[in-house]
């Protein structure tokens, strides 16, 4: 199935209002896998730092490693990205391979909240509204998708590129 032809997201992906940091971690990786299955692109995860993001497990860096191919892309927004430097080091070392279809900016000016806790995909989504009770809303209606999307794509826009594949030293 592919998404960006406007399928429906998997019956498999819950919608609705959720809450837990376990479900939480589920859901990016049951997404993650099911982005892989169905070759969505593009991809974006978003979030202040992702310190709390199964990112460096290595079923989901094999998951990413699985939906890597010929025209897909991702990107990733974060106010900063040295916690997903420091707890997520499989997913840098993915990152370097595959730096060809990442894109990656950094909005360090962001206030508390304004980089939205989102992983978004084109024809389903989900957003921490509270991180820190962990409530998310995960939704495939095309209206929330797109407002997401578009909210997204502000914040991209006031940052700038960052999470280089190499980091240039003296």
């Amino acid at each position: 199935m592919n998404l960006e032809a406007g399928a429906a997201a998997s019956p498999s992906l819950p919608v609705g209002r959720l809450q837990g940091r376990q479900l939480f971690s589920d859901l990016v990786r049951q997404a993650i896998e099911i982005a892989a299955a169905q070759a969505w692109s593009p991809l974006v995860l978003s979030d202040a730092d992702f310190e709390d993001w199964p990112l460096g497990e290595r079923a989901v860096v094999q998951a990413l490693q699985d939906w890597a191919s010929q025209g897909r892309r991702i990107r990733f927004l974060a106010r900063d990205f040295q916690k997903l430097r420091e707890r997520h080091p499989r997913l840098v070392q993915w990152r370097i391979q595959w730096s060809h279809l990442v894109e990656a900016h950094v909005w360090s000016s962001a206030g508390e909240g304004e980089v939205p806790s989102a992983l978004w995909a084109p024809a389903w989504c989900m957003e921490r509204v509270d991180p820190v009770r962990c409530v998310l809303v995960a939704s495939d209606d095309p209206s929330r998708v797109l407002g997401l999307r578009e909210r997204i794509e502000s914040a991209w826009h006031r940052g700038r590129p960052g999470f280089p594949a190499t980091v240039l030293g003296l």
